[in-house]
């Protein structure tokens, strides 16, 4: 008895896994492998749930949300971009509000050159109207149809605007250089200009009205033949317009002395 206590002592647990495992092969046998899969089931399922993300319900809740966000963000900043331009306008005179546009098209190929807007001649708008907005000067109207207008902007290689020196009265054209910036050659040889002087349009322009601002020079070459130039830092957001100002054409300009096709 005391040999056979002496031996359970030493082969209890032995025996009792044997135990475990027969029973566990017969129970699998018998289940054909159901329990095990439950079990392993239940025991891999919380780490499937953090392997597998959301599901495809809260995807598209996800997405209709920031879908959502975004439509709300841009409006927000139309709204702002609106209220900046009306608040500009109502410092004009009454008589001489502007129509306000759109821009709604823009060609990649043309990103400096031109742009669409979404009033025509339905509003009032006519070829040779002014464009302007935040900072001053953006361009011309082009061409009109009922509903739009093209805009040839201050930018455009083709562009020519007659503009003065504020602070000297120095004057010249501007022309545009496919950037945020313009170059301006002077009708003077060696012009009293210096770097940070503002740029505006000048008496001599017959396109657009005097005094509307334009920039600042930016860098100045004295030394350039025929005639001295600078680069005109744009002072209108003519990289990313959004909404505009349209004006009637100037009236009674002044004619300009110089040579007429400097005179723009």
């Amino acid at each position: 008895m005391v040999t056979l206590r002496r031996w359970w002592d030493r082969k209890a647990l032995q025996v009792g896994l044997l135990a475990l495992l027969v029973g566990g092969a017969w129970m699998l046998r018998q289940t054909q492998g159901k329990l095990l899969l439950e079990v392993y089931q239940v025991i891999t399922s919380p780490l499937q749930m953090l392997q597998t993300g959301p599901s495809p319900e809260e995807r598209l809740k996800d997405a209709r949300f920031l879908e959502l966000q975004t439509r709300i963000a841009d409006l927000e900043s139309q709204n702002q971009k609106l209220k900046d331009l009306l608040g500009y306008v109502e410092k004009q005179p009454l008589a001489s509000r502007p129509i306000l546009a759109r821009v709604v098209g823009r060609s990649a190929d043309h990103w400096w050159q031109q742009v669409t807007l979404n009033r025509g001649s339905n509003a009032g708008i006519q070829e040779g109207f002014v464009v302007k907005a935040e900072g001053g000067l953006v361009g011309l109207v082009e061409s009109v149809t009922s509903n739009t207008s093209r805009v040839l902007l201050i930018s455009d290689l083709k562009s020519q605007v007659g503009v003065t020196i504020s602070r000297t009265s120095a004057k010249g054209v501007l022309r545009g250089d496919s950037s945020a910036e313009a170059v301006l050659e002077f009708y003077e040889k060696v012009p009293n200009v210096k770097v940070g002087d503002l740029v505006s349009t000048s008496t001599y322009s017959q396109k657009f009205p005097a005094g509307l601002a334009v920039g600042r020079i930016k860098s100045l070459d004295l030394k350039k033949l025929p005639a001295s130039v600078a680069k005109v830092e744009l002072f209108p957001p003519i990289r990313s317009l959004d909404w505009v100002a349209v004006y009637p054409k100037p009236t009674n300009q002044e004619q300009a002395s110089e040579d007429p096709q400097k005179s723009n």
